[in-house]
């Protein structure tokens, strides 16, 4: 038996009830919600490595078909069918491709062209713009704190584009332009996929909207940036592996047992690690600057996430 939660922060899905007890079932929903985060920000500086080794396109695209077929062998493992109502198919096709195709390869792009960092932080405004969204969209009132949370997220970019100095740093426009492209591509799914949410398990749904965004990516990818395989360095490999089995498979895995087991707005304000964690262990891994720009965009960043959430 699946129910929404009250109040659930913009695309996230139906929560399954457990027949765990509570305090331990909230305890591993903890467990699971604090690895997901720490892996997805720990991703960011081995994204931005692996980018040396093959094309964005690739880089992204492949892993997570990989990963989406581990996910649908752990769904058959549990005894659970990956059979989705045909009336279901054009929206999720549509929620694959607006929160996972532009979403992977967009944000590839932006690697190209931003430290890993930066895209982390930039990456991290996805609730911020779905909740202004959702005023258009879904009707909901346009608040005072979720101006503020806009606001704050607007002012985040506008740090980051100054780079180092006071001047634009004109160098660093199309990456901001590709992040927040992805950023409100995705933000425009999670409010469509509220409005008409899916009705297979959370799990499921991520399976097919993985393979489905991904595919395309790592097709394209192959085809056309001709990557060489053959060149990738062992630790290219073993970056390679990391991004399947824990960014995608492990990732996605406790992120939704994390929804079945907490509250959604919990789950979602526990995502305000995953810039954090990208943005230090990018200064750590990769010497990235960790200055003013990019600590006072972080701050605004996680703030008006974290408003646009209590919003």
């Amino acid at each position: 038996m699946d129910q929404r939660t009250p109040g659930a922060p913009i695309g996230v899905p139906p929560q399954k009830i457990s027949s765990e007890p509570p305090s331990q079932n909230r305890m591993a929903g903890y467990g699971m919600l604090l690895v997901t985060t720490l892996i997805w920000g720990v991703n960011w500086p081995m994204a931005k490595h692996l980018l040396q080794e093959l094309p964005p396109l690739t880089m992204r695209g492949l892993p997570c078909v990989i990963a989406a077929t581990i996910l649908a062998g752990l769904v058959l493992g549990k005894g659970q069918s990956l059979r989705v109502p045909r009336s279901e198919w054009g929206r999720l096709v549509l929620y694959a491709a607006l929160m996972v195709g532009a979403w992977m390869g967009l944000m590839g792009l932006t690697l190209v062209h931003l430290p890993a960092s930066e895209t982390a932080i930039l990456g991290a405004t996805i609730p911020v713009w779905a909740a202004g969204l959702a005023w258009p969209i879904l009707g909901e009132r346009l608040s005072v704190l979720r101006v503020v949370a806009i606001a704050m997220a607007v002012g985040g970019v506008v740090l980051l584009m100054g780079g180092d100095g006071i001047s634009v740093s004109w160098d660093k426009v199309p990456g901001i332009i590709y992040a927040l492209t992805a950023a409100l591509s995705f933000a425009l799914g999670a409010v469509l996929a509220k409005r008409r949410p899916l009705t297979v398990r959370p799990l499921v749904g991520a399976v097919w909207q993985i393979g489905l965004g991904c595919l395309p990516l790592a097709v394209i990818g192959i085809l056309f940036e001709h990557p060489n395989f053959g060149g990738v360095s062992p630790l290219g490999w073993s970056l390679f592996a990391f991004s399947v089995i824990f960014q995608g498979a492990i990732g996605y895995a406790c992120w939704f047992g994390a929804l079945e087991r907490l509250p959604a707005s919990i789950a979602a304000v526990g995502t305000l690690i995953v810039p954090v964690t990208g943005v230090v262990a990018s200064a750590i891994s990769l010497g990235e600057p960790l200055g003013i720009p990019q600590i006072g965009a972080l701050l605004l960043t996680v703030t008006g996430v974290a408003i646009a959430a209590r919003a």
